[in-house]
């Protein structure tokens, strides 16, 4: 029986590692970037008040701020703040959530601009 050098296994292994890691990274490749969902901020609301999304995965809130004064895009739940200047967009990139209702509003008209976002 011939035996192969410690070389020849180290490099075998090598492959191997390597072939693994790309096999396991490919359905997280398959899955591509993550979902855009447009939320508008009009007459200090926000539209659509609420948003769908699928459990699990990430995706970006991209935010247009049609309103002449900046507004706050808060979630407590989500540990998210960002603030829309008027006139300008923000993409608020958001993790991938398990299942459940995710209440956000805006900190500069909390009792007009509101809204949840569901994970289903």
């Amino acid at each position: 029986m011939r035996w192969k050098s410690a070389a020849a296994v180290r490099q075998g292994l090598l492959i191997s590692l390597l072939l693994g890691a790309t096999l396991s990274a490919t359905p997280a490749l398959a899955q591509g970037p993550p979902s855009e969902i447009p939320v508008t901020i009009e007459n200090n609301r926000f539209v659509p008040s609420e948003v769908k999304v699928k459990a699990g995965k990430p995706f970006v809130l991209v935010v247009t701020n049609r309103d002449a004064k900046s507004e706050e895009f808060e979630s407590k739940d989500l540990r998210i703040e960002k603030v829309i200047p008027a006139g300008k967009t923000a993409n608020i990139r958001v993790r991938a959530l398990k299942p459940g209702t995710y209440p956000f509003f805006g900190e500069f008209n909390p009792k007009t601009a509101q809204g949840q976002i569901v994970a289903e």
